[in-house]
């Protein structure tokens, strides 16, 4: 798909003013985000990222519009996942429910500035090396498959060896100061344990990153689609991570249908001088298999509760964890 220079600048321009709108107007004040808030911007990205897909129907034809939203459900459930260990790392560092917003604002800044770097690289490499493409594939069955047996790290959060390293090289107050990043006392810079946290976070993002981005690149080739499906996913990494902070207990069989998402993706790079299979074909399976397990985990449950909104400005996020 042919883009100007204009297409690009025009949606980095929506990125940035998207962000100081959600900064500097809606959450100038920190505070704790209650789930009704979570859902209403929850649903604003969902509904900003369909007409985006609609404008490129309308522009450039099915088959980006296809790829886009293909992208966009990849990593919108691999970010699932993101939920999770950030639920664990806040709680683990005891982060004030107050100041997790800024923490998620700014690592999606960060998250984005990355993917730009890793999917200019990662087409770039597969343009020239072809042969890449395999050794992606491969590493989305090797990631499905450590999914599965449950390979995640079970070392704490809080004293996982990020953390420690930034503890070594970095003055750390004891304890948080508010919102705030830095401080200084007594003539010296001091970090917080929120900037851990906020390093710790785009850590993990990173990580993330090397199996959603390649799983992307199987779908599309276009650096424009891949970046704008990432960039629509993770703007609503942080709503998604209050909607259901609360309930991350309940989706028992997630860690299947993202294992089988990364799994059907990589069989599909594997096999794409082969047999290649097309977008129409793949975007329906992989929807499927994510709705699939989150439906089945829902219904393994005899009820789901909503947490009320009093009850969220004062107990942990994920006390069940």
């Amino acid at each position: 798909m042919e883009l100007s220079f204009w297409a690009w600048t025009g949606f980095c321009a929506f990125l940035a003013g998207m962000l100081a709108l959600d900064l500097g107007v809606f959450h100038r004040k920190a505070h704790v985000v209650s789930f009704r808030e979570a859902m209403s911007w929850s649903l604003v990205w969902i509904a900003l990222a369909m007409s985006f897909c609609g404008l490129l129907l309308a522009k450039s034809g099915p088959k980006p519009a296809m790829e886009f939203l293909t992208g966009y459900f990849i990593e919108k459930s691999l970010s699932i996942d993101n939920v999770f260990v950030f639920a664990m790392l806040f709680t683990a560092m005891r982060v004030p429910r107050h100041c997790e917003h800024k923490v998620l604002f700014w690592g999606v800044c960060g998250a984005l500035a990355m993917r730009v770097v890793m999917i200019v690289a990662g087409v770039s490499l597969i343009q020239q090396f072809h042969w890449l493409i395999y050794v992606f594939g491969a590493f989305l069955l090797i990631a499905a498959f450590r999914m599965v047996q449950g390979a995640a790290v079970t070392q704490s959060h809080h004293d996982h060896w990020v953390l420690r390293v930034c503890r070594r090289f970095l003055n750390v107050t004891d304890d948080f100061r508010g919102d705030r990043f830095f401080v200084r006392e007594n003539g010296k810079l001091l970090v917080t344990p929120l900037l851990l946290v906020l390093i710790f976070v785009e850590w993990s993002d990173l990580v993330f990153a090397l199996d959603s981005i390649p799983a992307i690149l199987a779908v599309s080739a276009d650096p424009f689609i891949v970046f704008t499906s990432n960039a629509f996913a993770i703007l609503g990494l942080r709503s998604l991570y209050f909607a259901l902070s609360g309930l991350m207990d309940k989706f028992c069989y997630l860690k299947y249908g993202l294992a089988g998402v990364l799994a059907f993706v990589g069989v599909k790079m594997m096999l794409v001088d082969i047999a290649p299979i097309s977008i129409s074909v793949s975007l329906p399976i992989i929807a499927t298999i994510g709705l699939a397990s989150i439906v089945l985990s829902i219904g393994r449950q005899p009820a789901i509760a909503l947490v009320p909104e009093s009850s969220l400005e004062s107990e942990s996020p994920v006390s069940t964890l």
